[in-house]
């Protein structure tokens, strides 16, 4: 079973590194003709618009589309992941399914599995005549796999759809209350700190961008703040107590500006090695600090947030966002500094972990 759950988190891991990159062309799509047109002062662009903003609002909903897209895409790489290309259509068919009925990417990944491992299913229990191998993985496998997911998502459609309702609404209402909001902060925060990359960190990033495509986009605001605290953190350390580190590692955290500034959580792995059982708590702190100050001062958004410092130019109230990036990385650099001397050598493991041990994320 256990060997069961790694597999399965590899091919979960294969469907969102698939969906990430349409996530963020479509949420460009989006956010850049909305800027343009507030730069122009319009405050929203609709479909009663005409000329150049009624181009824009044509644009946008390119973008949107794309969003729109997220479960399918979601769903047909992880039945790719599981069972290549005949399980490709099966996901495809799982995921539309899943938007169609409201199921939601809960519904994307149950029909990707279903449907991926029917497959696997089929080929070790079903053989034909070596003559007849040419139609297996071209009209068999497929068929197979397509008829079960198609029967599965109708029976579950109903309840999957509830299922998927239910959270969304008990999201929604977090999103409006503000002690509630403050703690979805404080533990998408922690999670995104917890293990740069990691099954943890993943599990709240997928889920926030799941939500877009139900129109939920607070949750993006807390992570991709949370995201680029631990490397603006070190970077911060790395000048004000330059005498704490060693030379190669203040040489790498002049680049965590950069990895901060773009969203990059990896700058942040080889300060984090030097002492795991001391850093990964204060990462965690950190995240969760700076999101929950992104959520005191009311940060939030309308439209798909992008990741990154420059991500506050999408969101309502962006100076809130930036505070917190600013407040989360000034508590690791000092708590870090204060309890770590990083004048190690880099390629020495002071205790038994590796980078092998902590998973690298592009969010």
């Amino acid at each position: 079973m256990k060997q069961f759950f790694k597999e399965a988190k590899g091919h979960l891991m294969t469907g969102i590194g698939y969906m990430l990159p349409m996530i963020i062309g479509s949420s460009l799509v989006v956010a850049i003709p909305q800027l343009i047109a507030l730069a122009m002062g319009i405050p929203s662009l609709t479909d009663s618009l005409k000329g150049f903003p009624g181009f824009l609002y044509q644009l946008q909903q390119v973008g949107w589309t794309g969003i729109g897209l997220v479960n399918t895409v979601l769903a047909a790489f992880v039945a790719y992941s599981i069972a290549d290309k005949p399980g490709l259509a099966a996901g495809l068919v799982g995921g539309a399914m899943a938007t169609s009925t409201k199921a939601g990417f809960i519904g994307a990944i149950i029909y990707a599995f279903i449907g991926g491992y029917m497959v696997r299913w089929a080929i070790k229990h079903i053989h034909v005549k070596e003559k007849y191998m040419a139609v297996m993985p071209n009209v068999v496998l497929p068929f197979l796999a397509t008829f079960v997911v198609a029967l599965i998502a109708v029976i579950l459609a109903t309840p999957l759809a509830a299922i998927n309702n239910g959270i969304v609404a008990w999201l929604e209402a977090m999103c409006k209350s503000g002690t509630s909001k403050l703690i979805m902060a404080i533990v998408l925060g922690a999670m995104i700190g917890f293990d740069m990359g990691g099954p943890v960190n993943k599990a709240a990033w997928m889920a926030g961008n799941a939500l877009l495509a139900e129109g939920i986009y607070t949750p993006n605001v807390f992570i991709n703040c949370a995201i680029t605290i631990p490397p603006l953190g070190y970077a911060i350390a790395a000048v004000i107590r330059k005498a704490r580190f060693s030379t190669s590692l203040r040489d790498s955290a002049s680049g965590n500006w950069v990895m901060s500034f773009i969203g990059i959580t990896e700058g942040a792995i080889p300060f984090t090695l030097v002492k795991p059982s001391r850093l990964i708590p204060i990462n965690v702190i950190g995240s969760a600090l700076g999101a929950a100050v992104c959520a005191l001062l009311g940060t939030d958004a309308k439209i798909p947030p992008l990741g990154g410092w420059y991500g506050a130019i999408t969101m309502q109230n962006p100076w809130g966002y930036l505070i917190g990036i600013a407040v989360g990385g000034l508590f690791i650099a000092l708590a870090a500094t204060a309890l770590v001397d990083f004048n190690v050598d880099p390629d020495a493991e002071e205790e038994s972990v590796s980078e092998d041990d902590i998973e690298i994320s592009f969010e």
